[in-house]
């Protein structure tokens, strides 16, 4: 009996967006429902911190109240406010430095909103942002305009959605949609939902992948942890077949060098890992590689791969050497 073929390169990519849009999709329900469910929020009127259902004290109105004594109301601030925030800031930090930003590409709300306009505009005018060069359509396919009222009322309603939502993490949710659906919000409440609607509309319209690579501290201080390991995963690049590049090519990328046309960061995959800085390992220009190969058989095996520990030092050796042969190349010419 014959065993079934090996899943190609392809497959393996494909089952692996799935996987990651199945993470994306339940931490996008995680952060719209976790006021409403009491599982993270800060509530300003009791000024009360809520986790995972239950009231989360520091012990500093017990000690105030003269409840308790300042060593236990001491020890309970370690236990439960110092203590879990090193944790969890040493966990994330942690997981960047081995992966990078692995977080941004596989659970942040806001990239997937990022990837999700992203498409939209596609189809409204050619463009993954307003900002690219040039329109990246597949053969025969042109861009759509009835697209473009979609793509702005869908920058409109999440960016309502996520002002309400960001509301709702630090007033009772009841109380925020309550308001809204009778009409009865605060000033102060009007005010926010419509600055915050307004801004993220903005944000989402023209600057949504900007934000992700220079305004997102969280994104910022991941690729910090993840530059400072030479071992850290990395997209590596047979460079010694650069040529092939040129008639790499996808339906999404017909003119070659289809891993430019798709990354959601607007990056180039195959550049050194400093400028790389913003890369959120989504593997998106992965699977466009790979896909390449399954579309023309004569190229040899995919381009880019994921390499991590040792393999992605000598990666990141061999892009340091390049760097620096360039360098001395062109001051030569200098």
């Amino acid at each position: 009996m014959a065993e079934p073929a090996a899943p190609t390169a392809h497959a393996r990519s494909q089952g692996l967006q799935r996987r990651r849009r199945a993470t994306q999709l339940g931490f996008f329900a995680l952060f719209l429902l976790a006021p409403a469910l009491n599982l993270l929020r800060f509530d300003l009127n009791e000024t009360q911190l809520w986790v995972l259902g239950m009231r989360w004290s520091l012990g500093i109105d017990a000690l105030a109240q003269g409840q308790v004594s300042a060593n236990a109301a001491a020890l309970t601030l370690i236990l439960r406010g110092i203590l879990p925030a090193l944790l969890l800031v040493l966990l994330f930090l942690g997981v960047a430095w081995r992966w990078g930003r692995l977080y941004c590409g596989w659970l942040c709300p806001h990239f997937s909103l990022v990837e999700g306009l992203n498409a939209l505009l596609h189809r409204a005018c050619g463009k993954f942002s307003l900002w690219d060069e040039r329109p990246s359509l597949r053969p025969g396919q042109q861009a759509q305009r009835h697209w473009w009222p979609v793509f702005a009322l869908s920058c409109a309603l999440f960016g309502f959605l996520w002002a309400i939502t960001l509301l709702s993490y630090l007033l009772p949710p009841r109380q925020i949609w309550a308001g809204l659906l009778s009409g009865n919000l605060t000033p102060n409440q009007a005010r926010f939902i419509l600055i915050g609607s307004s801004v993220f509309t903005l944000e989402l319209l023209f600057a949504r992948h900007l934000f992700c690579r220079f305004g997102c501290a969280v994104g910022l201080f991941q690729s910090l942890a993840w530059m400072a390991n030479p071992r850290a995963l990395v997209v590596a690049f047979k460079r010694e077949r650069a040529s092939d590049c040129r008639q790499c090519s996808t339906a999404r990328a017909p003119e070659g060098s289809a891993c430019d046309s798709v990354c959601p960061m607007r990056l180039r995959p195959r550049q050194i890992k400093r400028q790389m800085f913003s890369c959120v390992q989504c593997g998106r220009c992965l699977d466009e590689c790979a896909e390449s190969k399954e579309q023309q058989p004569q190229l040899p095996q995919p381009q880019l791969e994921w390499t991590v520990g040792v393999e992605a030092l000598r990666e990141t050796l061999r892009q340091q050497q390049q760097q620096q042969q360039q360098q001395s190349q062109t001051q030569r010419k200098n």
